[in-house]
């Protein structure tokens, strides 16, 4: 049983090599798709055993699915691991004893995956552990095209492990909000294209299978994106905070919390209303202004 895992990177250097050691023993192949870092990270990826690829960056998605067309013919299932996470002992004890088990009608493989701020574990505001499927056949699976919160979709039966990943970011703080200004460009095209249809819609959003993505992905797209902009970022901040009890993660979890959880979602809002503001004052077309306001240029 052949398993590749791939890997997005650019200037990872400070996790790629926590990331490729935890992958060891598990799978046959890593393939670190590049998109021209300037860093040491090259270097790590090859000291470490991996296959480099590189390609120009248009998206994640796009990124993803470009690296699938470069697997080897005889790859049986595909990982997909960000460079900043690693996976748990239960988890890699679960690939090898479970996997090679699975019945050929199943496609794909969801797990646990936490997220650490600050160094802090984030354990409250019912956002973690999120249930995402990173596991899946070859030839069966995709990353469904979105500019932002991609997930992998497939079309046959799923399974559930319990092992976890974890993904702990080792930079900074100022690092990390320049990273979400530029996420919510993404998730502002998302959002407007719910609205004008600009471009096809990929969605994994579902409440028929019950899987804690698709209803996630469901309840953004057909009640949080129905709220009034600037409201719901405030009133998911409340949610997550107080109802849902994220204060008890501490410091950490209360910047965490406050900075994702309203910031983040606030300055998507903004944004939105930033693109609507030049279509209006300029007469411009739902995509020129996302180009001019948000630069972001949308694939022709």
């Amino acid at each position: 049983m052949k398993i590749t895992a791939i890997i997005l990177t650019f200037n990872e250097e400070r996790h790629l090599a926590r990331c490729i050691a935890s992958l060891k023993g598990i799978v046959s192949e890593i393939i670190v798709a590049d998109c021209f870092s300037t860093d040491a990270t090259l270097d790590i990826a090859c000291a470490n055993g991996a296959r480099v690829i590189q390609h120009e960056w248009v998206s994640h998605a796009a990124q993803f699915n470009w690296a699938l067309t470069q697997l080897a013919a005889d790859t049986d299932w595909v990982l997909r691991v960000d460079a900043d996470e690693y996976l748990t002992p239960n988890l890699i004890a679960e690939i090898k004893s479970t996997l090679p088990g699975i019945g050929t009608k199943i496609d794909g493989v969801y797990c646990s995956r936490r997220m650490t701020f600050q160094g802090r574990l984030i354990r409250h505001g019912g956002v973690f552990p999120a249930r995402v499927l990173r596991l899946f056949r070859y030839g069966r699976g995709q990353c469904e095209n979105r500019w932002m919160d991609e997930h992998i979709k497939v079309a046959g039966p799923t399974v559930d492990f319990n092992g976890e990943m974890i993904d702990d970011s080792l930079n900074s703080l100022t690092w990390w909000t320049e990273k979400h200004n530029k996420y919510a460009s993404r998730e502002a095209v998302d959002l407007l294209n719910l609205e004008y249809g600009f471009m096809p819609h990929d969605s994994v959003a579902s409440l028929r299978n019950g899987k804690q993505t698709g209803v996630k992905r469901w309840l953004k797209e057909e009640v949080y994106a129905r709220l009034p902009g600037g409201f719901r970022a405030f009133t998911y901040f409340f949610y997550r905070y107080v109802i849902r009890m994220g204060f008890l993660d501490g410091q950490a979890g209360t910047a965490f919390h406050f900075l994702q959880g309203f910031w983040y979602r606030y300055l998507v809002d903004a944004k939105v209303f930033e693109v609507k503001r030049y279509m209006r004052d300029t007469n411009a077309n739902i995509v020129m202004a996302i180009d001019k306001v948000l630069g972001v240029k949308l694939e022709s």
